[in-house]
């Protein structure tokens, strides 16, 4: 069975694939702290609570938290006897090309979207992942990473604004009733929704300027589905785009 882990700033998610499809998946918070032993603890008692015997024979890992990737290859090395498959590694094979910058490193979370979006959609997308930060990745049409921008999360900006105002309250992110506000509370929701709304709308109106061909707009993070309730921009919603991505990425190493 394959271990696959996404490791993002804020949440660190693993999904237990067994060839065909996914067992179960949980998450923690990312913490650097974090140890092989505790990660092992942790992970072997939900497995057997979901009656799920720990076999696992790969693993396949994507970082945005370089400090946390070490006690993973520890987990693995350790507890499943294999080597795992660290994606952004020179020796990992995406199957697609990443047309870049040169020396530019390109955050393993978009290359994986990269890739579970080109199977799933084909070519000419941008992928829209509502994690930390808000990204936006372009995917040629032949499935090729070529760049994207990089915005503030909608969470970390809900966090910025409360702290740096000291009169305005933290907020859940929400779709209210009204764009205009008749108190604190609806006025802060409204201007973070849509807000937002009209980021992804323009963000995306001049993406599809610059790109020769017309594109689909997929949506991806937890936050995906409370905004496409705000716009008919999004081709599609996928909640596991990203696990879709590691799975494939981990069978085209199969071995290596």
């Amino acid at each position: 069975m394959l271990l696959a882990i996404d490791v993002g700033n804020t949440n660190t998610v693993f999904a237990i694939h067994d060839g065909t499809t996914f067992l179960s998946e949980w998450r923690c918070a990312t913490e650097q702290a974090r140890t092989a032993d505790q990660y092992y603890v942790w992970l072997r008692n939900l497995m057997l609570l979901n009656g799920i015997e720990p076999e696992i024979d790969r693993v396949v890992i994507s970082s945005v938290v370089p400090q946390v990737v070490f006690n993973l290859r520890v987990l693995s090395d350790k507890y499943f006897e294999c080597r795992p498959i660290v994606v952004g590694k020179p020796e990992v094979d995406l199957g697609v090309p990443v047309r870049v910058d040169a020396g530019t490193l390109v955050g393993a979370d978009r290359l994986v979207n990269t890739v579970g979006a080109f199977d799933r959609y084909g070519g000419d997308l941008i992928v829209v992942d509502f994690g930390t930060a808000t990204t936006f990745d372009v995917v040629d049409q032949d499935g090729a990473y070529i760049g994207g921008v990089i915005s503030p999360g909608v969470n970390l900006s809900i966090k910025a604004l409360h702290e740096a105002a000291a009169a305005l309250p933290h907020i859940d992110v929400t779709m209210p009733d009204n764009v205009i506000g008749t108190n604190t509370l609806v006025c802060m929701q409204a201007g973070v929704f849509w807000g937002y709304i009209g980021l992804i709308e323009g963000v995306c109106k001049k993406i599809r300027e610059e790109h020769p061909r017309p594109m689909k707009i997929v949506g991806t993070g937890g936050l995906a589905g409370l905004f496409e309730r705000g716009t008919d921009l999004f081709d599609s919603i996928d909640g596991d785009l990203t696990m879709h991505g590691l799975v494939l990425i981990a069978d085209k190493n199969r071995g290596e």
